[in-house]
């Protein structure tokens, strides 16, 4: 049991135009083209809408130190008055 060879694929591809044409043929392959190049779009930007989820926690956690202290100093400031 051997592979296929040149001479069937060839034979394959020459009853695949017959039945479908060559205009169809080109449209199925544009319309499958712009179907993986949208699921290649969508898996970048769901990888880089996680990236920016974990940037933004690490940001969220900074700045609950900072607002502690600006309440620390905004209470110095009103016992002060």
């Amino acid at each position: 049991m051997g592979g296929i060879s040149l001479w069937q694929l060839l034979i394959i591809l020459l009853i695949v135009v017959l039945l479908f044409g060559t205009k169809r043929l080109k449209s199925i392959g544009s319309d499958l083209g712009g179907a993986v190049k949208g699921f290649k779009k969508a898996v970048t930007d769901e990888e880089a809408d996680a990236d920016f989820k974990e940037g933004q926690a690490k940001v969220e956690e900074k700045p609950a130190p900072a607002a502690t202290a600006s309440a620390k100093t905004e209470s110095a400031v009103k016992e002060k008055q």
